[in-house]
């Protein structure tokens, strides 16, 4: 398998570190991984494209995570996708794709009879609402969700399997020992991190509240090495850095004071063959 970060960061806009997604390749399917901010640009960075996607796991529903998945829908039409798009993801996912598409319904209707393409099947959904312990297999590769603990969301993380090989996604969450458990001797680690002593209050952005609040569902820097080292993964990678400008040689020897594997400090367009 190969893994491909397309956007590392978070809601805070960075020109380096565009929104969340992932790719997984493999001999025969090509998956994704949310769709954050620039994931079609990011994927055509990747050798990939939207109309090439077996299918789209969708971790939450937080805007940085899906916020360019219409744009992924039109573009994949664009770029010759002969059938609908097929997207997986926990509670609310058929809710919020049924509300997306009737936002765009004008459009689509007017794209599609002006421009009289050869087809409009890229142009329709099929979504697949799944849940803790729910397992999709996409050709040779396994995705089993795993629920995760990102306070009032629905989030999932997932484990994904193929040719022997073991990863997990954290998608967004606190320290979780669901997702521990499911990490177990895994290949690879793909966690998030929120480096807590990036951050100053300032009053007009944020307050200590606020860094307070958003921390309380993330895993901090200080606790990442440990998340993995108890799992007992081969490789760490970081990813959804926030802030996404950090000192990643002071995050580096921080989050190695915990955990005696391989890290690896997530970069866009990063590609990793495991």
């Amino acid at each position: 398998m190969k893994l491909t970060l397309l956007g590392t960061g978070c809601p805070v806009a960075s020109a380096e570190r565009y929104g969340p997604a992932q790719l997984i390749q493999d001999q025969e399917r090509t998956l994704l991984i949310d769709c954050g901010s620039g994931v079609t640009q990011r994927l055509l960075g990747a050798g990939c494209n939207g109309a090439e996607l077996d299918a789209i796991f969708i971790t939450h529903l937080h805007s940085d995570h899906i916020v360019d998945l219409f744009q992924l829908i039109i573009s994949s039409w664009h770029q010759g996708r002969d059938r609908p798009q097929r997207i997986i993801g926990p509670k609310g996912t058929q809710h919020h794709i049924e509300q997306l598409m009737a936002l765009w319904q004008q459009e689509v209707i007017h794209r599609t009879e002006y421009e009289q393409r050869p087809s409009t099947s890229a142009l329709s959904v099929e979504v697949e609402e799944i849940q803790q312990g729910s397992m999709i297999t996409i050709g040779s590769i396994d995705v089993t969700a795993v629920e995760v603990d990102h306070s009032f969301y629905h989030a999932l993380g997932f484990v994904i399997e193929s040719g022997g090989k073991k990863m997990v996604f954290s998608g967004d969450t606190r320290p979780c020992s669901a997702l521990e458990r499911a990490a177990l001797g895994a290949d690879l680690l793909l966690h998030e991190v929120f480096i807590h002593n990036a951050f100053k209050a300032d009053f007009i952005i944020r307050t200590e509240q606020t860094i307070a609040n958003v921390a309380a569902y993330h895993t901090l820097s200080s606790d990442v090495g440990k998340v993995a080292e108890r799992a007992g993964v081969g490789t760490l990678v970081l990813t959804h850095f926030v802030p996404p400008g950090c000192d990643l040689k002071q995050l580096h020897q921080e989050v190695s004071r915990d955990y005696s594997g391989n890290i690896v400090m997530g970069s866009d367009l990063l590609s990793i063959e495991v």
